[in-house]
């Protein structure tokens, strides 16, 4: 049975990442460690922040430009709400959004929820893949989007097409070498059919 408990991303400097993901309030959801894998372009997956107002959105991105992030989208309202994208250091991909188009308080750097977005080729059939490895769908739609049951981590897995997901976040598709992240279960290890690898999660 594979369950999902952790994110590992790996990174050009442990300690600089370490500290920008405390100040940037992701500390608690995330764990890096050193690595020099090369990498180039979309690494293929991102991290989806979702926060309750439009002025959080603004409080989170300003935390991480602060902490020495760059903008990859500036933050903006759309149909769906409001929202921007931000590039880490260590080249991590984050979405902050919100889908409340006003605020309803004073803004803070709240978090209510973090995704895990693995760009694939193939929604289905990397769903059909994580089936059979024991993960349970929360949410499914068609080839477009699957969401986890992932009771045993603080960030939610899901799938997205590649091709969208890099159009959403700001960046051209292409990237070779490694993803630079390591994720966490309860079964493994193993390698997805996109190149996500796997580890069995520590005690």
């Amino acid at each position: 049975m594979t369950s999902f408990e952790s994110i590992t991303l790996e990174v050009p400097d442990a300690a600089a990442a370490d500290a920008f993901y405390t100040a940037f309030g992701l500390g608690s959801y995330v764990n890096v460690r050193a690595s020099d894998a090369p990498t180039t372009g979309f690494r293929g997956f991102a991290l989806s922040i979702v926060v309750s107002q439009p002025g959080d959105v603004d409080a989170l991105i300003g935390a991480a430009l602060d902490a020495g992030a760059t903008t990859l989208k500036p933050a903006t309202k759309s149909f769906w709400g409001y929202g921007g994208v931000v590039r880490a250091p260590d080249g991590t991909i984050c979405k902050i959004a919100t889908s409340n188009k006003k605020d309803t308080g004073p803004a803070t750097r709240h978090i209510d929820e973090v995704a895990l977005l693995l760009g694939v080729a193939d929604v289905k059939a990397s769903k059909r893949f994580y089936v059979d490895r024991g993960l349970a769908v929360a949410k499914s739609f068609g080839g477009k989007y699957v969401q986890f049951d992932t009771p045993a981590s603080t960030v939610t897995l899901a799938l997205y097409p590649r091709r969208a997901l890099a159009k959403d976040t700001g960046v051209p598709l292409d990237g070779t070498g490694s993803h630079r992240i390591v994720i966490g279960g309860g079964a493994g290890p193993f390698t997805d059919p996109d190149g996500f690898v796997w580890e069995t999660a520590s005690a």
